[in-house]
């Protein structure tokens, strides 16, 4: 196992997994209303392994044919990791933006607001909606096939398999902490610091990225 490529997969993977989009915020949902969270979990994760494993094998073959290419794709998606985390920080200093409805949750949770507690929710719905918010969602192309992909074709050969396995390790690690860790997250999260401070986190650690990912 060469393990220092396997760091380097889960180091880009932890940078771009963490952000609050529209996928982690149903997971985040779902995980306080305690409402087929295995469910969710699973597909997240596997649809994660099948969309790494597709952008390293895919990029490593683009990246062998169309090297120029490739590498100008990597600088485009750069530039996009530097525009998102330049906003993140924005969000960090001048918050605006959404943030999860927690009372709404709990009170799902418990009846009080909607009749649509966690035992009377239905499989299939969620499992739509977990598809779709993985699917056919952009950004998942972004950053599996653009980002970890070429990032992951850039190692020697021999690492390619640990970089991935890196990615995939983190990816699971993530949908696992975020779906049945939830709960406890939630009270935290009615406040606006705790997302400031997320925001700029997650926008330092960004940008630090795509400054180490020139070369």
């Amino acid at each position: 196992m060469d393990w220092l490529a396997f760091s380097h997969g889960a180091a880009l993977c932890a940078s771009l997994i963490v952000t609050i989009g529209a996928q982690n915020a149903y997971v985040l949902r779902q995980g306080i209303m305690r409402s087929h969270v295995g469910k969710i979990v699973l597909l997240c994760t596997l649809s994660d392994f099948i969309l790494i494993g597709a952008g390293v094998a895919g990029a490593s073959a683009l990246v062998e044919r169309y090297p120029v290419f490739v590498h100008a794709m990597l600088y485009v998606g750069l530039a996009y990791l530097a525009w998102f985390g330049i906003n993140a920080l924005r969000r960090a200093v001048r918050p605006g933006h959404a943030v999860l409805d927690v009372d709404a949750a709990s009170d799902e949770r418990s009846g009080n607001a909607m009749p649509a507690t966690p035992s009377v929710q239905r499989a299939m719905p969620i499992i739509l909606m977990t598809l779709a918010l993985t699917w056919l969602n952009p950004h998942v192309y972004l950053d599996t096939f653009l980002l970890i992909g070429t990032a992951g074709a850039r190692e020697a050969q021999s690492g390619r398999v640990a970089f991935a396995l890196g990615a995939m390790a983190v990816s699971a690690v993530w949908f696992v902490g975020l779906g049945y860790g939830a709960r406890a997250l939630a009270p935290l999260f009615r406040r606006a610091t705790a997302w400031r401070v997320l925001d700029g986190a997650i926008g330092s650690m960004v940008l630090l990225l795509a400054v180490t990912q020139l070369r």
